[in-house]
């Protein structure tokens, strides 16, 4: 198959003007295929040769202005077109495949009744595998649906469906909308309506997770209005569509899809087990995301992907600010999940070999398979982190009036970074050109680090900055009472770099906390005096968000080699039994539990780090007797059960259903102690089976499928090995789900055969199931506990093999990066 390449998308887009598709679908044709009709209106505006994409099992037919089209000489997936100068009509008929890996059109059967489920996911070049179309975003058309489903299904599409004659629904048209963003979902949905000013909006969710919908289908439609009703306080323009629908969808690749007026969402968030206020923060964080992509990418879009972060970072900064201002009593510390979690993937990224720019140069992305790169922690993470710093900088007034003027000048258009910052800088007097070129054109982590000098009641503070971009921050001052408590003496904003040093008055401070209000995106570091007292006093420090700044800090030091990870979780134990904020108890758990006691200790090492994280977990259900804090005590439950080296416990558990003291054991603590019991060889094959009958959810599959690849025995890893490598059967989810139980830290012997076995596997899985899966494959079958330099040499000596395709290529090069960085920890 061909990718598309810049060059040849800006040749189509000056020959062609599209201007209306009529997609006809029909779904009762079987399980593995399905028949697909599309009909193009365009215009071309001088003679020449283009193409058009599609990916069919079959090419029934193609027709020409009513002429004919040779179908053998459809290449890969590219159908050439010889054009006269005028308007044309192309009409391809084809059978489609269903897909099993959330590519195209996904099918999947609910296990637990049965019923049968579809959906697109058309992102980047998998409109193609649906119908034919010309595939780039800057070819803007209206679409209208057709869809023959069978009895009993209801149909989804961007615009409102209505249900005709014998199973056929028909969607209204859209406005002109990038061929990306059409959307289908069909099968019998459970599903919630509503009205909300003047539109339907509807929640869907298959039909086993109705009862689940309905119980949070309240909150998930209170939030849902209260973005809504935000975002048209911010936004000048109206929300551009004719309704609102949210599907919940099965075996989804993503968080979710923002297709515009039908946004689709991995249907693990209709919670079926007990979850924590951060979880269902973040549910209602995508929430908001996706929304603000129906004006940031939907009704403006980018013109060419060297510009996701015009819709990524700019949906990520008002998914969170969004949540902040319109949801706070439901989530009143959005900020603080964002530093603990989603920043430090940003910062993880931008210090891997593979890092680039938050707006790469046009070179950078020649084709769509580079494209599919940039979607990381840096165009979600580090791109919002710098909004958020220009917000800081430039103030909100000015920065929503230039986004205001970018969505009345390119609405249902294209648009570039240049024209971006062209309209902010209508808006405002600063320089915002040469902030884009300092934030959004380079690449890397600034270092900051304070310089206290002076004495008595006088001191200068100088910032010490290690890179080149300006910041805008707030530094913290705190002092010390006599009760031992860190209390804010000031807060003063400064810019960095500095024209002078800051002049201080009083008594030294005990601690200097730069980017106090975590509002720019760099690393930090602590003057002698102020270390000593973060690492003494750190949960004495009184604001939650200051504490996320502090524990990000100490993470950074952890990956740079300058605290070692013994020193983290001594930390840990200090200070996280006393955390009130449930968003950094899980953020500092988690870290402490999959890097540094998996990877950043050494083998021997290993008991006591884990037996360090049992005894926080202790400590924090010792807190929780009460009952007053439920998610503080369902975290400290997850910790435990994923750390104990002794079965007894657990098991104990597990037998009677509860945890003693509460909670009583759902689906999900479930399957986690199971999984747990089968890494310590203290279960078997007919105790899974058992479970897997007890709850034959496809979430059930999930866990039996982990937890049979988790059994340390040579027939159990030969058994999942071959599932993952030597057949194609398994879908996206199993196959996640096997990849995550067949690498262990306690069996490290059992496996080592496996090591040397998986770059050859991986690249040959690529190259058969594609981009998607190749992903999968190295996000989740790598390696990850082979610690050594002889597996950082082996994976290194792959790199050069020219048959791997990009998405493997880049996902190996940052776990070796990892790799190495796991090696330089452990000699810290």
């Amino acid at each position: 198959m061909s990718v598309l390449t810049r060059d040849e998308a800006q040749t189509r887009a000056q020959l062609l003007d599209v201007q209306h598709y009529s997609v006809d679908l029909d779904l009762t044709t079987g399980d593995e295929t399905f028949e697909s009709t599309s009909l193009v209106r365009f215009t071309a505006r001088t003679a020449g040769d283009t193409f058009v994409e599609l990916k069919p099992e079959t090419l029934h037919s193609a027709l020409l202005d009513d002429e004919p089209l040779d179908v053998t000489t459809l290449e890969g997936n590219r159908l050439p077109l010889r054009l006269s100068e005028g308007e044309h009509v192309l009409r391809i008929r084809t059978a489609m495949r269903y897909s099993r890996t959330g590519e195209g059109m996904h099918r999947f059967t609910d296990p637990s009744d049965g019923e049968s489920y579809v959906y697109t996911q058309l992102f980047m070049e998998d409109i193609q595998r649906v119908f034919a179309a010309f595939d780039q975003p800057d070819l803007k058309a209206v679409f209208e649906v057709s869809v023959t489903a069978p009895e009993g299904w209801t149909v989804l599409s961007n615009g409102i469906t209505e249900q005709g004659p014998d199973g056929r629904w028909q969607a209204a048209p859209t406005p002109p909308l990038s061929t990306y963003l059409v959307c289908v979902a069909a099968g019998p949905w459970h599903s919630v309506r509503t009205e909300h000013a003047g539109l339907p909006f509807g929640i869907h969710c298959r039909r086993s997770l109705a009862a689940h919908l309905d119980a949070d289908a309240d909150e998930i439609l209170a939030v849902t209005k209260a973005c809504y009703d935000r975002f048209h306080q911010k936004f000048e323009e109206p929300y551009p569509f004719d309704s609102y629908d949210q599907a919940f969808v099965p075996e989804f690749n993503a968080g979710a899809m923002e297709n515009p007026g039908l946004v689709t969402f991995r249907d693990e968030f209709v919670f079926r087990s007990a979850v924590t206020v951060t979880e269902r923060q973040t549910r209602a964080m995508i929430i908001a995301h996706e929304m603000a992509h129906m004006w940031f990418g939907d009704l403006v879009t980018l013109r060419w992907w060297d510009d996701i972060w015009l819709n990524e970072s700019f949906a990520e900064y008002m998914g969170y600010q969004t949540i902040n201002e319109a949801c706070a009593d439901l989530f009143p510390d959005t900020w603080v999940d964002f530093g603990v979690t989603r920043k430090a993937w940003g910062y993880e990224a931008d210090q891997r070999p593979s890092t680039h720019p938050v707006a790469p140069a046009p070179e950078s992305v020649p084709d769509t398979a580079s494209a599919l790169l940039n979607f990381d922690g840096i165009s979600y993470a580090k791109g919002a982190s710098a909004l958020r710093q220009l917000v800081a900088w430039l103030g909100e007034k000015d920065f929503l009036a230039g986004i205001n003027i970018h969505f009345k000048r390119h609405k249902f258009g294209n648009a570039t970074l240049a024209d971006f910052i062209d309209n902010l800088a209508a808006a405002t007097e600063r320089d915002v050109h040469a902030w884009a070129e300092q934030w959004l054109r380079t690449t890397g982590v600034d270092t900051l680090t304070p310089a206290l000098t002076g004495e008595g009641l006088r001191w200068q503070l100088a910032i010490d900055r290690d890179g080149s971009r300006p910041h805008r921050i707030a530094a913290g001052l705190y002092d010390r009472d006599p009760s031992g408590e860190l209390v804010l003496r000031e807060r003063r904003e400064l810019d960095v770099p500095q024209t002078a040093p800051a002049e201080l008055t009083g008594p030294r401070p005990a601690l200097i906390v730069l980017n106090d209000e975590d509002l720019t995106y760099a690393k930090l570091r602590f003057d002698e005096v102020s270390e000593e007292s973060a690492l003494r006093g750190l949960s004495r420090i009184p604001d939650a968000l200051t504490r996320a700044v502090v524990w990000n800090a100490l993470r950074d030091m952890v990956r740079d080699g300058d605290l070692a990870p013994r020193e983290y979780l001594e930390i840990a134990l200090a200070h996280l039994t006393e955390e009130t904020e449930l968003a950094l108890v899980q953020g500092v758990l988690g870290f402490a539990r999959t890097q540094i006691a998996d990877r950043y200790v050494t083998e021997d090492e290993r008991p006591a780090a884990l037996a360090t994280i049992c005894e926080i977990a202790r400590a924090l259900l010792r807190r929780t007797e009460d009952g007053e804090a439920p998610g503080l005590r369902l975290t400290a439950v997850r910790a435990y059960i994923d750390s104990t080296g002794t079965p007894e416990k657990i098991t104990s558990w597990l037998d009677e259903g509860t945890v003693h003291g509460g909670p009583e054991l759902d689906p999900e603590l479930r399957w986690r102690i199971l999984a747990r019991l089968a890494v310590l060889g203290a279960t078997d094959e007919p105790t899974i089976t058992a479970e897997l009958e007890r709850d034959p959810s496809a979430t059930g599959q999930e866990g039996a499928a982990r937890c049979r690849a988790s059994l340390p025995t040579a027939e159990a890893k030969a058994t999942a090995w071959s599932a993952l490598f030597d057949t194609d059967d398994l879908s996206n989810y199993l196959f996640t789900a096997t990849a995550q139980g067949f690498w262990q830290p306690e069996q490290a012997d059992l496996v080592r055969e496996y090591v040397p076995r998986f770059y050859p596997a991986a690249i040959a899985l690529g190259a058969r199931r594609g981009a998607v899966m190749a992903e999968a494959a190295g996000r989740y079958a790598f390696p990850s506990y082979a610690i050594d330099a002889d597996s950082l040499a082996l994976g290194e000596s792959h790199l050069t093999d020219d048959t791997m395709i990009p998405a493997l290529r880049r996902k190996l090069i940052d776990q070796l990066d990892d790799l190495h960085r796991a090696l330089t920890a452990r000699n810290a």
